[in-house]
């Protein structure tokens, strides 16, 4: 009985102290078969061109089931980042002293794991002796030559499957050479023997380390790609290389025929061979996910196929369309085809799904959905449909057309990305294909851009136009709305509604930007296959935010997914506030696949915290345009959904995938009821946006206003997370609009007037949002400083309300104040909603500038003669042309100056001339030496070629200024060098190089002008 006793307190004793542990405390063994996971430290400079090469490695090693995470910043070799790792590769020139970053490397390196410095890595840090003592050695100097290092120690397991190469490489000597270091290669130059390659003990880590890898022509040998895998193998812990061994052994082998309808619009040689397609498991073997997460299979073929949409229901059920038809089995008939809606359903609780329910069939190319008004809402060009079931079966009985007029001219371009608001609306996007048709007894007319409608499908708005082809929508949860276009934008942000500037001379009819801050994706095959934006994003799809807790906190309302199917890879885009604005910058994948098949197309947080990603699973992924000899390879036809035909596209295949966190909890089951009002309270402030969004809306179509009260006190709850966020708040007070009650319940209205000081800055934008517009709530809103609030988010909502209200002398007034702010007039976004207020209220915006200014005379203006041959542009900034401005960094639209100084020999002069520039977005006005000699208005792809008369050339220093006003998407002089050139007689020059530029009169000073005259 004793020793039972004794034996039931130790039991206690243990399980008490694995509950009190935390996650990391009890992290599982790692003796499971898996992949080997290396951390790339590169860096944002094309000297020594990481972004380019490492990709290339990538490839190569992915095979091998070597996954290679990238990073340009420092600081990511932290103690908690690098324990996701087995390895770290350097390839960067951080020349400068990061002591804490070094110390955690050290440290890591000396714990047992991997550390492989390649080519420049050995000058990094080059003022530290214990990194240049970790490495082996220190960069010296260089010079270059085509040579082939030898092997002098065939013995080392690294160099028994490797072979020697030759390449062309810069000519490393090396200063500081350890005493430990083994060699394993030299470079050999007459009878100078150079340490080329080699090995050394650190602690209990290894390190390799290879002077091999100036640029391309190196990191592209297979020689070199094999050398680093092989370093990789020695290098890592013992354990890690039995689970990659374990691992390994069933790594599929891709095979490849010879397949006619293989577009080659990039021109290879040799073309692109038909990948044969894998088995779920197999491809599975082939995909990365980032380190500490793994990938699981929902569901595939049969079940699923050609999967485009998804959602989950208040169960938590998941919900896919289907869709065969795509892109090019357009109906004649307008909506009967071969496409399903379908539940999907995993009973048994083992991760898959095992039950399938056709909720809708008979559909042709339905491309989103949303749930509605205890139904869904389906996006299917030319119609918006309604589908309900009405007798508890799971499949629609009800289907009705609530919309009609969008463009069916192509199938890749319709609307799409259905998705319910914070505010209660419905949100999408459409591309080119737009709409042209009657909402609510209003006609309507527009191309590519961003939409909201009620959910009783009326009050329509087009919000703003974006640049080009739009396939993704996210929202933050404090309500941000971002989109993605297909081609070189795959970020926008959405700063103010186009209505809002309609009205507004001097400043685009655009409220939207194009805010991503890379141009390429981050593959890791060399056989993407792509129309055009080569490398780059060109089918871009999706803009979902992480909004649960399930990932690490780093994701949470910061990181985006956009899916780029032609590169098989889920971008992360780090989203990072700037201003009332936002900036993109590259953080890598999220998945990524060398299975040529893999083509993700949505990916998004499901009810479990996980991300969900329908991979499309197809070998032909592009639409158009169709090839022909000359582009593509081949001739092809153009389909009915203006794709070109091919007898490649699969009809038969289709995956869901979920990326899970390996140490994530087992997720508690949850199912809202709609008649259970008390658990849609509660999970208003669940922590993952997906509940509280079901929740929202649950309450809001049932229309009980009951729960006011409950609703009141959340609103009234000041506390704030890590975030600054209060979510409950914010979706109690967006539920109380969306039950109508701000008007009608004076507690509700004075608990949305007190949230316009909540210590949450969402709270306080959706509470200026919420309240009615009246003369009482405008001096409200001023009493509360509203204008002058800490947050630009803040700020840009107030202005926006301002802009809607009727003109009022002490707004004005206060407009004029807050013009005089720099920080707001430095802010993009601030300064056009400031000037849209502003031309509201601009009586009191013109009496307080002329109080501040007493000696202006009204109507009076500078004239600023940027032609002018004297003006002093020494402080302008340099751009390169040809290129887009927005590919230069300028994010605008508007009137940007160009100029530079030419000079010209002496027998040129006098003489008249032709001055080219190539295609100019949109409208330019061309001087020379202060004369207009060319102009064209709006065509973005005339080659702008125009005569010089006799006479304006000179010898010596010339000027050249062009003006260039951009009215919307990408703008500039953005052609090709060959076509930038000034010429008379037989003398030409190359205008292609750096040009100085400013941007044209900025927004304060345009609305200034058209106040003050």
């Amino acid at each position: 009985m004793k020793t039972l006793q004794a034996s039931f307190v130790c039991l206690l004793i243990v399980l008490s102290t694995l509950v009190s542990c935390g996650p990391s405390e009890r992290k599982k063994k790692d003796d499971q078969p898996r992949r080997i996971e290396m951390l790339f430290l590169g860096h944002a400079l094309e000297h020594h061109n990481s972004r380019v090469y490492m990709p290339i490695l990538a490839s190569a090693l992915t095979q091998s089931g070597i996954n290679i995470t990238y990073t340009e910043e420092v600081e990511d070799l932290n103690p908690e980042n690098l324990a996701l790792y087995d390895g770290v590769i350097i390839y960067a020139n951080h020349e400068n002293r990061f002591p804490e970053q070094e110390k955690a490397l050290l440290d890591y390196v000396a714990a047992g794991h991997a550390f492989l410095p390649i080519h420049c890595a050995s000058f990094c840090f080059n003022e530290s002796e214990e990194y240049v003592d970790l490495v082996g050695g220190q960069f010296k100097t260089h010079g270059t030559d085509t040579f082939t290092a030898k092997i002098v120690d065939k013995s080392h397991p690294i160099m028994q499957n490797f072979e020697e190469f030759s390449t062309w490489d810069e000519t490393y000597v090396h200063d500081k050479l350890a005493n430990d270091i083994t060699v394993l290669m030299e470079r050999v130059e007459g009878e100078h023997h150079e340490p080329w390659t080699w090995v050394k003990q650190f602690g209990k880590g290894k390190v390799f380390y290879t002077a091999y890898g100036h640029d391309e022509r190196t990191w592209s040998k297979p020689g070199f790609q094999n050398l680093i895998k092989e370093g990789i193998l020695w290098a890592v812990d013992d354990q890690v290389k039995k689970n990659w061994a374990e691992f390994s052994k069933d790594i599929p082998t891709l095979e490849y025929k010879e397949m006619a309808n293989i577009p080659n619009y990039e021109k290879r040689d040799p073309a692109p061979k038909y990948q044969l397609p894998l088995t779920p498991n197999e491809s599975a073997k082939l995909i990365q996910v980032p380190s500490g997460f793994k990938l699981e299979l929902f569901a595939s073929e049969p079940n699923i196929i050609n999967p485009i949409a998804m959602n989950w229901d208040e169960k938590g059920r998941l919900w896919v369309i289907e869709t065969v038809d795509y892109p090019n089995t357009v109906r004649d008939d307008k909506g009967s085809g071969d496409d399903r809606i379908k539940i999907c359903e995993d009973t048994d609780g083992d991760g898959k799904a095992d039950k399938f329910t056709v909720f809708a069939e008979n559909l042709n190319i339905p491309t989103s959905f949303t749930f509605v008004n205890g139904g869904i809402l389906v996006s299917h060009a030319p119609y918006f449909l309604f589908l309900k079931d009405t007798d508890g079966d799971d499949k629609a009985d009800v289907k009705e057309v609530v919309m009609d007029g969008w463009g069916v001219f192509d199938t890749h371009a319709g609307p799409s990305n259905l998705q319910r608001g914070i505010d209660n609306n419905i949100y999408g996007v459409v591309g080119y294909s737009g709409f042209k048709g009657n909402i609510s007894g209003e006609n309507f007319d527009f191309g590519q851009g961003i939409y909201r409608f009620n959910s009783n499908f009326g009050n329509f708005e087009f919000l703003t136009n974006t640049s080009n082809n739009t396939w993704g929508l996210g929202i933050t949860e404090d309500n941000s709305i971002f989109a993605s276009t297909a081609n070189n934008t795959h970020s926008v942000f959405m700063g103010i509604p186009n209505k809002n500037l309609k009205d507004v001379k001097g400043i685009s009819l655009k409220g939207s930007s194009k805010i991503d801050g890379h141009y390429a994706m981050l593959p890791i095959t060399q056989n993407i296959r792509q129309v055009d934006v080569f490398g780059g994003f060109t089918a871009a799809a999706g803009h979902h935010f992480y909004t649960a807790r399930t990932y690490p906190e780093k994701y949470w309302n910061k990181y985006a997914f956009v899916c780029e199917p032609t590169g098989g890879v889920v971008h992360i885009a780090k989203i990072e506030k700037h201003g009332a604005g936002y900036l993109e910058k590259d953080g890598g994948n999220l998945m990524a696949s060398s299975d040529e098949w893999v083509s993700p197309v949505e990916a998004k947080v499901g009810p479990d915290g996980a991300v969900w990603v329908l991979d499309w699973y197809n070998f032909i992924i592009q639409h158009n345009p169709t090839p022909n000899i000359d582009r593509g390879g081949y001739d092809a036809v153009n389909g009915l959904g203006n794709a070109y035909e091919n007898p490649l596209r699969d009809k038969s295949k289709g995956r869901i995938w979920r990326i899970v966190p390996k140490d994530a909890s087992d997720y508690p089951k949850l199912t809202l009821d709609r008649e259970d009002s008390k658990g849609l309270l509660k999970a208003l402030y669940n922590d993952n946006m997906f509940w509280r969004m079901t929740a929202q809306r649950l309450l809001v179509e049932n229309g009980n206003t009951n729960v006011v009260q409950e609703l009141i006190k959340l609103v009234s709850n000041t506390k704030v997370d890590a975030l600054g966020l209060n979510p409950g708040a914010l979706h109690a007070l967006w539920t109380l609009d969306g039950l109508g009650v701000v008007s009608s319940n004076s507690e509700a209205m004075e608990v949305v007037k007190t949230a316009v000081k909540h210590p949450s800055a969402a709270v306080r934008k959706a509470a200026i949002q919420i309240l009615p517009k009246s003369d009482s709530l405008d001096a409200l809103l001023l009493e509360a400083n509203v204008l002058v609030d800490n947050d630009p988010g803040v700020q840009l909502a107030a202005l926006i309300y301002f802009s809607e209200r009727e003109p009022k002398e002490e707004v004005g007034q206060q407009l004029f104040e807050l013009s005089r702010n720099e920080q707001v007039l430095a802010d993009d976004w601030l300064a056009k909603a400031l000037c849209a207020a502003g031309s509201k209220h601009h009586k009191g915006f013109i009496s307080a500038f002329q109080s501040a200014n007493p000696n202006f005379e009204m109507g009076s203006t500078e004239k600023n003669q940027r032609q002018a041959v004297g003006l002093d542009d020494s402080q302008w900034k340099t751009m390169l042309l040809p290129q887009f401005i927005e590919d230069a960094g300028l994010q605008m639209d508007g009137i940007v100056w160009f100029r530079r100084n030419l000079n010209l020999p002496s027998d040129v002069a006098a003489k008249s001339g032709t001055i080219s520039l190539g295609p100019i977005d949109d409208s330019d006005k061309v001087y020379v030496n202060g004369e207009l000699v060319g102009a064209t208005e709006k065509d973005y792809q005339a080659n702008r070629v125009y005569r010089i008369p006799s006479g304006i050339l000179k010898e010596g220093k010339n000027s050249l200024a062009v003006r260039v006003e951009d009215t919307g998407g990408g703008g500039g002089i953005w052609g090709k060098k060959e076509k930038m050139f000034l010429k008379t007689g037989q003398y030409s020059v190359s205008l292609a190089g750096d040009w100085k530029y400013r941007s044209g009169i900025g927004l304060l000073q345009k609305c200034q002008k058209r106040f003050c005259g």
